[in-house]
């Protein structure tokens, strides 16, 4: 413990860095899902292939490839950045297939009631999909969505691994390679940092779901 109590500035600089990219990667990840569910929803042909397309790419690529991709590959075709951004935008890419097959369940819950008479008052697709399906849907998908969060949260270990730079992960690889510290005790502070994002998450989830329940 002596360690981590030694370096206790450093250990929090990059738990705020992590929560930094944590955040920025939720809120990218629902938003993006979100559209690339209602495309898989669509009644426009070409928008439910965008949608299972990018589904069944980033689904079923690993975390690593998506992360090099853009690290290494973007700045090859003149797309520049720093890596918190690369990272944040790894992270959003590859969560966002996950978000979406979650809200998709979601939408196939509702009644197809409340879509026919959504059509029946002479709304649109997206009128009734915004105003009446996804309230709906959404309340149905806390459960699933927390564990793709609580997932994403563990995945920004592996972005940290790309050169963000001044992350848990980093704050890791700098004591034990630059400051020649013990593994154990410094990994314990690690993962102490990553504990103290995910538990209150996960808490925050479950009340969330509760409050979610009783409202239906």
């Amino acid at each position: 413990m002596g360690v981590i109590i030694d370096n206790i500035g450093l250990y929090w600089n990059g738990f705020l860095t992590t929560l930094r990219i944590c955040v920025f990667a939720m809120v990218g990840s629902l938003i993006l899902g979100t559209l690339i569910a209602a495309c898989r929803v669509s009644p426009i042909p070409p928008l439910r292939w965008f949608g299972t397309s990018w589904v069944n790419v980033f689904r079923n690529c690993p975390l690593t490839v998506v992360l090099f991709f853009c690290a290494f590959g973007l700045p090859e075709i003149g797309i520049n950045g720093a890596y918190f951004v690369f990272g944040v935008l790894g992270l959003v890419l590859y969560t966002s297939a996950f978000v979406c097959e979650a809200v998709r369940s979601g939408i196939n819950a509702v009644p197809a009631g409340q879509a026919e008479a959504a059509r029946a008052v002479g709304l649109t697709f997206g009128q009734s999909l915004s105003l009446i399906i996804l309230p709906q849907a959404l309340r149905t998908v806390v459960p699933p969505l927390g564990s793709v969060i609580i997932a994403m949260i563990k995945n920004s270990a592996i972005a940290g691994a790309f050169g963000v730079g001044g992350d848990l992960f980093d704050v890791g690889e700098v004591l034990t390679s630059a400051r020649g510290e013990a593994a154990l005790p410094v990994l314990t502070g690690v993962a102490l940092g990553y504990l103290a994002i995910t538990i209150p998450a996960g808490l925050l989830l479950g009340v969330l779901e509760r409050k979610v329940a009783i409202a239906r």
